[in-house]
Order: structure tokens, then sequence, then C-alpha cells
């Protein structure tokens, strides 16, 4: 009867680990390329800020998601920041931002959520 339901089977054979762009890995670093907006999915409407990110362990091209009010202000291209899964179901979109799957968590080695409460200062590379 579990053979029958989707998940279990693709748990089983540990498909997403495979075919994911982080390989498998919780987390990922990469180099930011550019900075974009997304426009959300109906009925919201806004213009949610991520970045174009290319992961260095495969060379793979990624939109991350930036959390955080004004975050796009401390990013800046060639950063290197550290993307994790945006938590969305079976590994996918979350909420209202279309194709996004990951998020940053940390920029040049400093906690992306330090930098927007202003605890922290992004060093220069």
């Amino acid at each position: 009867m579990r053979l029958k339901s989707k998940d279990y089977v693709l748990r089983l054979k540990r498909r997403s680990e495979k075919k994911g762009l982080l390989e498998g890995a919780p987390m990922g670093r990469g180099i930011v390329l550019q900075k974009v907006g997304v426009e959300s999915k109906q009925p919201n409407s806004a213009i949610r800020k991520c970045v174009r990110i290319q992961i260095i362990k495969n060379g793979r091209l990624v939109t991350a998601f930036l959390p955080g009010d004004g975050a796009l202000n401390y990013v800046d291209e060639h950063d290197e920041v550290m993307i994790e899964g945006i938590g969305g179901p079976r590994s996918r979109s979350m909420g209202d931002i279309p194709g996004v799957r990951y998020k940053v968590s940390a920029i040049n080695g400093v906690p992306l959520n330090l930098l927007v409460y202003g605890k922290a200062q992004k060093p220069m590379r």
C-alpha cells in the first residue's frame, strides 16, 4: 500500500537528494551574479527581492530569495552567499514566489538576519 504513495517512493529512492541543485547538501555557497525582482503570484501584488547565484560546487545558476526588510541593500554583485532550501512542500517554491526554491542565509560569512537587524556589519572582500 505504501508503494502507491508518490512521496514514499521518492523518499525511498532518495530522488530529491540526487536531483536537487545542491546535490543532497542542506546548504550551499554561491557567487551573486545579479539582483532581480520577482513578481508575486495572484492575489498578492508585490515585487519580491531575489538574487541570481552561481553555485560554486557545480556551476549551476539558481534564484534565491532575500528574507527581511531591506535585505537587498546588503548584497552586492560578486558577494559570496550561503543558500538553503526555502521550505516549501516537496522542496518546491514557497508561498507566492514562483520558481524560487532557495533563500539566502549568510553574506560573506555573516548571517543575513544580523545584517538586517543592524547587529553586524558586512566585511569587505
